[in-house]
């Protein structure tokens, strides 16, 4: 077993600065989406968690390293460190480079704040020293500088390298004679071509990159990340203005450099900068046109006015409801009402704005165009057709062995999306008065969500949507809510491999609880599996009944930033359109009769078909590392259940069950961890 390593982790944890992380999250984003997920994440996840094995890069951010040591010595470091010397990735940017140095030297002699000792991980095999410029005040910009730097191109061969450039400086050391490492894997990359306020014994290192093992690391003193857009120019500092200036002249040199620094880390990198998408209207529409009308009429008393005009105002999002006749072309940007600015008053300006640091989507007032007449057009959906949606799902329906409504009969839509399940969980005056079966799809999510902490990337040719499911208490003995992640995860690979004729051999399988693999196309004997696609299901309860929304996110049409279905040789490929429709009544076919029947032995049989751990043996670290085989899931409750082993994988008799909300499944390792 592989699995393509396709997220970014900036550390987000005890010592980092909320600032630093957004410069992280912004530029990293710009250079690397969509082959990668740049995520957030703590240290408690570092420790605890299976991240390694998906992790392209692990990010350390300016801050103050000696918060680093505090909750990563020992246990946390040494799964770094093994990371690394694995074939990991490490990018450490000013404490980041410090915290990664055999031993910090910081602001020495300064009884306030000097900061002096050995560090784990010690990438770099000597001393990182600073303040390489005298004048560093924590949480301010009084020590901030613009440092030309000298690259070296040798070290650099990949990219457009700049001969010198600025970078914004506040803090940092320099790497103390790093070019007497060169026998231990150093490389310089860059160095400082001005005076340092410290002794950097031979050279003036300010950025280098470390082989460690199979691995590496490239560490830094200045903040090439640091775009000058985000800076404040209006800093009351004296010769401030003028810093900003020198940044601003080099910004196009400094973002080659970083670029020519990813690169070094065996990244794919953009060669231009991609921005944020701005949010696109939503469209509401049904199979029939007239039901949109009752669905509105069922809103109605969640629907307030304002200067003539219609609003939904919720607990995450405010939607602004217009009718076709009066749909302008006005950009989204325009829709930052007072409303939506009165709403969200208050709210803390330190929250780290994801996925874009110069915008709060959530402030956004979303435009709901109803489509109550007619199914919205080419020409206002480009990169979806209603048409061939609706035509498919009533082809669907007519060979379908369901009786009730069928999921996907109201759909709400939209090109850029903050993410489906946002929209429809966090939102629950609205959801309270959507009917089962109701669909939000999108063409691209800009802040797609996955389980846990996880984030799914989204971009376009995924199929992403949120289905609504209304599940009574009265249920709950029979058909409990915790089976929805099964139907669901069933309707996918059902929905697949009964697309068309032909399609029944398309190799997609479930892995427990909620993930969608597919046999690597790069393995001609089909033993690899990667993970093409991911299930949230979110539920609460209210009112005698469980409200639930299933997320789902599929690789289906795009090339990046992993395997998807049509490059799994189908015999014609896939279409969005087509395969929401079939996935969607496979989704309802399935729920209608898990309500009569529960997760029965029909349902137990289809399920051991299609996933992937017959008979396999992990590890159960919360059970002390014991053995143990796989065995199916519980029809009452839907835990794992595992066979303890003893002396040699023999049976012991033992039967555990696992909860999927409290243990991980490192599938490539066979392990199964518990999570705290």
């Amino acid at each position: 077993m592989a699995t393509k390593r396709m997220n970014i982790l900036v550390y987000s944890g005890n010592g980092s600065t909320i600032e630093s992380i957004r410069h992280c999250l912004y530029s990293l984003r710009r250079l690397l989406s969509p082959n990668y997920a740049v995520i957030t994440v703590s240290g408690n996840a570092i420790i605890k968690e299976p991240w390694t094995a998906s992790c392209a890069l692990l990010v350390f951010p300016g801050g103050a390293d000696l918060g680093y040591c505090r909750t990563l010595n020992g246990e946390g470091n040494r799964r770094i460190r093994q990371y690394v010397e694995r074939g990991g990735r490490y990018l450490g940017l000013c404490a980041g480079g410090y915290y990664a140095s055999k031993r910090c030297e910081f602001e020495v002699g300064n009884k306030t704040m000097e900061v002096v000792g050995s560090r784990e991980l010690a990438f770099f095999p000597g001393t990182c020293r600073g303040c390489a410029f005298s004048g560093f005040v924590y949480h301010t910009e009084e020590g901030t500088r613009a440092p030309r730097l000298r690259t070296s191109k040798a070290a650099l061969s990949e990219g457009s390298v700049p001969d010198i450039f600025r970078s914004y400086y506040n803090g940092g050391g320099v790497f103390v004679d790093a070019p007497k490492f060169k026998s231990d894997g150093v490389e310089v990359l860059a160095s400082f071509t001005e005076e340092l306020d410290v002794d950097a014994g031979e050279g003036s290192a300010s950025v280098i990159y470390c082989k460690i093992g199979d691995g590496g690391a490239l560490l830094t003193s200045t903040h090439p990340e640091f775009a000058v857009v985000n800076l404040d120019p209006k800093v009351n500092l004296p010769g401030y203005d003028k810093i900003i200036k020198a940044l601003k002249e080099d910004d196009q040199q400094r973002a080659d450099f970083l670029k020519a620094c990813l690169l070094k880390l065996g990244l794919q990198v953009n060669q231009e900068q991609t921005a944020a998408p701005s949010l696109s209207r939503l469209h509401l529409s049904s199979t029939e046109a007239s039901n949109t009308s009752v669905l509105v009429e069922a809103l109605r008393d969640i629907i307030t006015e304002q200067d003539g005009e219609e609003y939904i105002i919720d607990d995450n999002d405010t939607f602004h409801l217009e009718k076709r006749s009066k749909w302008s072309l006005g950009s989204v940007a325009d829709t930052l009402l007072s409303m939506a600015d009165q709403k969200h008053k208050g709210q803390d300006d330190n929250n780290i704005r994801e996925p874009d640091m110069s915008i709060d989507y959530n402030k956004i007032v979303k435009r709901l165009l109803i489509h109550d007449k007619d199914l919205p057009e080419g020409k206002d959906t480009p990169y979806f057709n209603h048409h061939a949606y609706v035509a498919n799902l009533k082809h669907y329906q007519i060979h379908s062995e369901g009786k009730g409504p069928t999921f996907g009969n109201e759909l709400l839509y939209g090109e850029v999306v903050t993410s489906t399940n946002t929209l429809l969980e966090k939102n629950t005056a609205l959801l309270r008065r959507l009917p089962t079966g109701f669909t939000a799809t999108a063409t691209v999510q800009v802040a797609g969500r996955g389980r846990g902490t996880n984030v799914w990337v989204s971009p376009a040719g995924s199929l992403m949507f949120s289905t609504v499911i209304r599940h009574p208490m009265s249920l709950m003995a029979q058909a409990p809510v915790v089976f929805l992640q099964y139907l669901v995860a069933l309707a996918i690979v059902e929905g697949v491999q009964t697309y068309d004729q032909g399609y029944h051999r398309i190799p997609v399988r479930l892995k427990w609880p909620n993930d969608i693999y597919a046999s690597d196309p790069a393995d001609p004997t089909g033993k690899t599996f990667v993970k093409i696609g991911g299930i949230l299901v979110n539920s609460h309860y209210s009112e005698s009944e469980y409200l639930a929304v299933v997320g789902v996110g599929l690789n289906t049409t795009n090339a990046s930033p992993t395997t998807s279905l049509n490059a799994l040789n189908p015999p014609a490929p896939f279409t969005l359109e087509k395969l929401l429709a079939r996935i969607l009544t496979c989704f309802s076919t399935l729920h209608e009769r898990f309500v009569r029947t529960g997760f029965d032995r029909d349902f137990e049989d289809l399920y051991y078909k299609h996933w992937l751990h017959t008979e396999q043996i992990v590890t159960l670290d919360a059970e002390g590392g014991i053995r143990a085989r796989l065995k199916g899931i519980t029809t009452d409750w839907g835990l794992l259940k595992a066979e303890e082993l003893g002396w040699e994988d023999r049976p012991t008799g033992r039967i555990l069950t696992l909860q999927s909300d409290s243990n991980s499944f490192d599938f490539f390792k066979g392990l199964i961890k518990q999570k705290v």
